[in-house]
């Protein structure tokens, strides 16, 4: 039972707090997303994407709130309809009593947030900024060092492992061992140049395209283990932010694999 009401605008102010909203990119489309901000909360669901499962999910379980990862509002909506799993997800939210709030880029680039907890996964230590001097609290990707130097081979076991990725992609693997390495979590191919500027043995990603992948043979091994699985682990963070400041809060990880990508 919960004892003290909690609106849904506490949980945005928590997370906001964390990572504020203006950290996040110009393209982005962070925060609120669908609901009142002045609604009670009956449970909290977190998740990385928001799709039809993920709102019957929900509601299944009795969650007005859903906190996720990436927007699910991106780009315009010109109408509300059923024309596409954006539009159907918002309408089934919106029938159903539910709110959807949104930390995107606002947490890709905060101190303590989605590289930091990548890094955790890989045990780095001694993180610091890829590119130099923090501007405005902006991380917008780490550079680590791992407890013990490791073959490329080894590295790449231990990504699939900590990631649960069933196969990944590489360059031409490095004949030195791996000690420093370079996280930027989703789409990070633009931070390639300054993980190499920063001297790490190892790039670690959740997209790049085919051409970049040329020219750094022995230079800086290059792994691309997948979105979903470079962010799967949000939701912890998530958690532990609401939960830190809410702790009567039901606050339930998502049950429902929102990966769209089959390895097959």
């Amino acid at each position: 039972m919960i004892q003290k009401k909690i609106k849904i605008r506490q949980v945005m102010d928590a997370l906001e707090r964390f990572a504020p909203l203006p950290l996040q990119e110009s393209y982005d489309n962070a925060g609120l997303q669908v609901g009142l901000t002045e609604a009670e909360i009956s449970g909290v669901l977190l998740c990385l994407d928001v799709t039809e499962a993920i709102v019957d999910e929900a509601v299944d379980k009795g969650c007005n709130l859903i906190v996720a990862h990436h927007p699910l509002i991106f780009r315009k909506l010109a109408h509300i309809g059923d024309g596409n799993y954006v539009e159907r997800a918002v309408m089934k939210a919106i029938k159903n009593d539910v709110a959807i709030v949104a930390a995107h880029t606002n947490l890709d680039n905060a101190e303590g947030g989605v590289n930091f907890k990548m890094a955790e996964k890989l045990g780095l230590q001694g993180l610091e900024s890829l590119q130099g001097p923090v501007v405005d609290g902006k991380w917008s990707g780490v550079v680590g060092e791992l407890p013990q130097p490791m073959s490329a081979e080894a590295f790449i076991d231990l990504l699939k492992r900590q990631f649960g990725a069933v196969s990944l992609r590489a360059n031409e693997l490095l004949t030195r061992p791996i000690r420093w390495v370079a996280l930027c979590g989703g789409s990070g191919s633009f931070m390639l140049g300054d993980a190499i500027r920063a001297k790490a043995d190892a790039y670690v990603t959740g997209e790049m395209s085919y051409h970049e992948f040329f020219g750094h043979e022995q230079q800086i091994q290059i792994c691309v283990i997948g979105h979903y699985e470079s962010e799967q682990f949000t939701t912890e963070i998530l958690r532990d932010i609401i939960v830190k400041e809410h702790p009567e809060l039901p606050v339930t990880i998502a049950e429902t694999c929102t990966n769209p990508i089959l390895y097959l």
